[in-house]
């Protein structure tokens, strides 16, 4: 069907009242790929009468959705000469696109040195004229409010960030205030880059999400890399999870946020099992901003402004009944203020200066536990983590005149625990679907330095082509995977969207770099629900050795046992009747991870993997559970003699309910060149 005739249709569920220069109005999009449906602008009483129509399934209220390096790639074990990237050839031909609230297409990041042309399948473009294309930057389109004829410019900067973190090239000497200095480039720097702008700096509609991502499989992209996301709900009810399904169709791979809401549990987004959900951790640099206090104690906080050492001045800490009184100052002129972190730190932080004040502690709120932010400010500044926020405070309040300085020392590496899950990384269990084990993944997402396209505070002075910032959170882990997953593609380009997640979640790491299991905010250990399957191993990640693949009819056959009706399944997966057939539990998904709730006292599932490594090669099975959990696995031996040769394997759990209601373990094919994981979680 045309586009003009689809459009007619559409229209022909509209009230007769509505005439056609009303609907041309107020018709924002229509949909054909990754929905059939349109969005338009109608009153309550207009949506009842739509919804009375025999060919609508569902009626959404658009909805705005929150947006959830330097040395982030030696951290994972990409360098230039070796490893991954020369396996790989930096994803070159493979297309990235980045959702977000569009790019500086002018950064030096996105520069097309070295760049083959894009490959003969795409078929986007820059929409605008004001919009440059070049060989890295091969698409750019705006998608806010229908307004596809503005260039995707960057107001915000998130996008220009999350981009260069996905495939942004080499550039040398990038640093922030000197800070972080070394050669930035993305995850994946040979690779092109498409940009949908779908958000702005308040947020990003579903409607214009949903443009960008018909648009963007119409073009022909390979991964879609989506730092945004909103509160779990059904699939059925989730556009983005009913996008993103056909997006998998086409063979997209989808990379989105897990969300900016933890440390509770259950505070994920993007639970569907068909997109990969991403978590965030640190790595191991530090920006370091010592606080010296006049009794002596040294703590060490982190500031990506280091400007020049503050001797000992008078602190004032300005709080009445709890209130955080940083707002509101007076008499600080020339002091060093300390300040609960509970707002952004750059507010308090111009609040501060305007105030008079020359030097500002952040003091780190108990759920951020060790977690602290380099983030750049206006004024001398050190972010201190909950503990020593705590011995400060104290300080503050037993001495009768407090003092303080800050001693800045540069940016140092592998002196702290890495990785740990950061605070704010929303946690499982799912609870659109409880049994599959959600997060996927983490990676990083704390104090990442990537391109930036404003000149910030005393940086002014700087080429503004070359500027970079350091942000956090799980839009700045999601890009990593996205660029990964780039890798991978390019490196296996007949892989299906389940087996490069596979490959992702049963190769990551789970100890630290001390060797230890990695920890949480707090610096206990973090468990399955923190970490998913772990941390990403881009290395490992390209030769898995076995992969755990899912098919369509699968997924519709898990979606059926969710206990969804046919209409219910259709809206995601636009095929009638799809429950008439066979319907599987969540636990009998093929997935690379394993999750139960405790009351059902055992579970018995099959696990199908399918050899991509050696043709001929050996597996044999461990286990590590809890000895309270009795768990077994047959055969305990997988042989393969070819390629893509697929083997079937039986996992049997069993516990006693009225003992145990927690546990976590795992189970690992080994072989002599791989290790294979997935994580198990009763709970």
């Amino acid at each position: 069907m045309s586009n003009i005739k689809l459009e007619k249709w559409y229209r022909s569920f509209l009230p007769p009242r509505m005439t056609s220069s009303n609907t041309r109005q107020a018709f924002i999009y229509t949909y054909k790929t990754t929905i059939f449906g349109f969005a338009v602008n109608i009153t309550e009483a207009e949506k009842d009468y739509v919804m009375k129509n025999n060919g609508v399934l569902k009626v959404y209220k658009d909805s705005l959705l929150p947006l959830l390096t330097t040395h982030t790639p030696d951290f994972l074990g990409l360098r230039l000469r070796e490893g991954s990237w020369k396996k790989t050839g930096m994803g070159e031909g493979v297309i990235i696109g980045v959702f977000d609230t569009g790019i500086d297409f002018t950064h030096t990041s996105f520069d097309d040195d070295g760049m083959q042309e894009p490959p003969t399948k795409w078929r986007g473009s820059c929409k605008s004229s004001l919009m440059k294309c070049n060989k890295k930057l091969i698409g750019g389109s705006s998608f806010i409010r229908g307004q596809k004829s503005a260039p995707p410019t960057d107001d915000s900067g998130h996008g220009t960030h999350t981009a260069s973190t996905a495939a942004g090239g080499f550039v040398d000497g990038a640093s922030v205030f000197g800070n972080g200095n070394g050669t930035a480039a993305g995850m994946a720097p040979r690779a092109h880059l498409a940009i949908y702008k779908v958000c702005s700096d308040k947020g990003c509609r579903v409607s214009d999400i949903l443009a960008g991502m018909e648009a963007a499989i119409a073009d022909g992209v390979d991964i879609m890399s989506m730092s945004l996301g909103g509160p779990a709900k059904p699939f059925y009810n989730d556009i983005i999870a009913t996008a993103s399904f056909s997006a998998m169709r086409k063979g997209i791979f989808v990379s989105l946020a897990a969300g900016n809401s933890g440390p509770s549990s259950s505070t994920l987004s993007n639970e569907a099992p068909w997109v990969l959900t991403v978590g965030a951790s640190t790595i191991d640099r530090q920006m370091e901003a010592l606080v010296k206090l006049g009794d002596g104690d040294l703590f060490v906080g982190e500031s990506a402004y280091q400007p020049h050492n503050l001797d000992p001045l008078e602190l004032v800490y300005p709080q009445t009944s709890g209130q955080n009184y940083c707002f509101f100052l007076k008499d600080v002129a020339g002091k060093i203020v300390a300040c609960e972190h509970t707002t952004s730190s750059d507010i308090i932080g111009r609040f501060v200066k305007d105030a008079g004040a020359s030097g500002l502690i952040l003091l780190g709120q108990e759920d951020s536990g060790h977690i602290t932010f380099a983030d750049p400010n206006v004024l001398p500044v050190s972010y201190v983590d909950f503990p020593d926020a705590t011995v400060i405070r104290q300080y503050i309040n037993s001495s009768n005149s407090p003092t303080a300085s800050i001693i800045f020392n540069g940016t140092s590496l592998g002196k702290t625990q890495a990785p740990v899950v950061a605070f704010f990384s929303s946690r499982g269990p799912s609870t659109a679907s409880p049994g599959i084990l959600k997060p996927d993944i983490i990676g990083p997402g704390v104090n990442v330095i990537a391109a930036w396209p404003f000149m910030e505070g005393q940086d002014a002075n700087n080429d503004k082509h070359r500027t970079f910032n350091c942000l956090s959170g799980t839009s700045m882990s999601t890009p990593h995977l996205s660029g990964i997953a780039a890798l991978i593609k390019g490196t296996h380009p007949d892989w299906s969207s389940a087996a490069i997640k596979s490959a992702i979640m049963t190769t990551a790491y789970v100890v630290d770099n001390q060797k230890k299991a990695i920890l949480d905010e707090r610096y206990n250990i973090a468990g399955h629900f923190a970490v998913g399957a772990g941390h990403v191993s881009p290395s490992e990640a390209i030769d898995p050795g076995l992969i755990y693949d899912i098919d369509d009819a699968q997924y519709i056959s898990y979606l059926c046992g969710l206990g969804y009706t046919d209409v219910q399944v259709e809206i995601i997966a636009n095929q009638k009747d799809a429950c008439k057939g066979s319907k599987i539990t969540e636990a009998e998904l093929n997935y690379p991870s394993v999750a139960v709730r405790a009351s059902a006292g055992k579970l018995v599932v099959n696990r199908t993997v399918t050899n991509v490594g050696e043709a001929n090669s050996s597996y044999t099975v461990e286990i590590d559970m809890p000895r309270e959990v009795m768990t077994s696995v047959s055969p305990t031996k997988l042989e393969f003699t070819k390629m893509k040769e697929k083997k079937t394997f039986s996992l049997s759990l069993s516990w006693d309910i009225s003992k145990t209601n927690h546990a976590e373990g795992s189970f690992k094919w080994v072989s002599e060149k791989h290790v294979v994981r997935s994580p198990i979680a009763i709970f």
